[in-house]
């Protein structure tokens, strides 16, 4: 789950052309943290990604669903 929110927070930040450490300020977290959630490495609370996701634009319950929905499209090789 960390792996997919990570992947969904950066296509997100990447969409609104926010570098980490622009997007770090927007939401006051590092960029060295934001680095690992991005790639799945740390674990937010839920208090952090509802801080991460306002930041983005979104709630929690939409970074939930776009993982839902990223998590059952098939695969393509």
């Amino acid at each position: 789950m960390a792996q997919l929110f990570g992947e969904r927070v950066r296509a997100m930040r990447l969409a609104q052309g926010l570098s980490q450490v622009e997007f770090g300020e927007k939401c006051g977290f590092y960029q060295t943290y934001l680095s690992r959630v991005e790639r799945g490495q740390a674990n937010p609370t839920l208090n952090a990604m509802e801080v991460i996701a306002n930041a983005l634009g979104v709630t929690v319950f939409d970074m939930f669903d776009a993982m839902r929905s990223a998590s059952t499209e098939p695969e393509t090789a």
